[in-house]
């Protein structure tokens, strides 16, 4: 295949990547702008797009007329413990679909996949009696219960991947000098999988934490719901209050900038190491 590495063709590569990169920063910006604003001053026409003054009025209403602190840690604590549940769980069951054969097995594959497809607002009425007669509408831990259940399969389909590119002979090496198959899962495939791994957590993290459907629906108090719950409660019949929804974007979009700066290193690892089988 001939490249185009000519003046030209170098320009118009600059051109196109450099709006596509304005085009997803831009609303960044504009949401972090809009939160350092006076209340006054976000409608003020013309558009500034740069405020004369910053104003941390927002963020003092922010905790000062909501509980956002208590949302904040509803979604720490949620999407913590139901990321890490499904990713142990979808550890064990990827590890079954990738190292053994059995009848049901591309009927199970097919399962996974085909749920992907189906919009998850579909399932939320009989979702929402079958967890109010578990009496578990309204709890956290019924939220990450129901978080797992929708992370699992495509977490799954991931780490079976990962798992295909992992030669079958370290574990059956690891067997042969005394381990039981758990263990040489846990003690030799597990390290070498672990960009793998970290890319499905993080994966199921930051699902959790944007998830908004399931959480308005399951949550009615105050005392948990989650962010996402919460940004959607600034939205009335008659106004839209965006300047706490600026300010609570911004600190909602930090615990996940901080977990990419800490783990791109395994993102980048674990998509490449899945990408191709060996």
């Amino acid at each position: 295949m001939i490249r185009d590495y000519s003046t030209g063709g170098k320009i118009a590569r600059f051109v196109g990547l450099g709006l596509c990169l304005l085009i997803t920063v831009f609303p960044l910006y504009w949401i972090l702008v809009t939160s350092f604003k006076d209340p006054g001053a976000i409608f003020a026409y013309p558009l500034k797009y740069w405020p004369a003054q910053f104003s941390l009025d927002n963020y003092r209403g922010l905790f000062d007329q909501s509980n956002f602190a208590v949302y904040l840690v509803n979604s720490l604590i949620v999407s913590t413990v139901a990321a890490a549940f499904a990713t142990v769980i979808s550890l064990l069951a990827a590890y079954v679909l990738a190292r053994f054969e059995f009848v049901s097995k591309g009927a199970v594959m097919g399962a996974f996949l085909v749920t992907q497809m189906i919009p998850g607002f579909i399932a939320l009425g009989s979702l929402y009696i079958l967890m109010t007669r578990l009496y578990l509408v309204d709890n956290r831990w019924g939220l990450v219960l129901v978080y797992v259940a929708v992370s699992i399969p495509l977490c799954t389909v991931m780490l079976r991947g990962f798992f295909e590119n992992v030669p079958a002979s370290l574990e059956e090496a690891a067997m042969v000098d005394g381990c039981s198959r758990l263990s040489a899962l846990f003690r030799v495939l597990v390290p070498v999988m672990a960009p793998g791994i970290a890319a499905s957590y993080i994966f199921n993290f930051v699902n959790c934490w944007n998830e908004l459907f399931l959480s308005v629906t399951l949550m009615n108090s105050d005392s948990n719901k989650t962010i996402p719950a919460a940004l959607n409660g600034f939205i009335s019949s008659y106004n839209i209050d965006w300047g706490s929804m600026s300010a609570a974007a911004v600190l909602s979009i930090i615990p996940t900038m901080i977990l990419f700066a800490f783990a791109s290193r395994y993102i980048v690892e674990g998509l490449t190491a899945g990408a191709v089988k060996e």
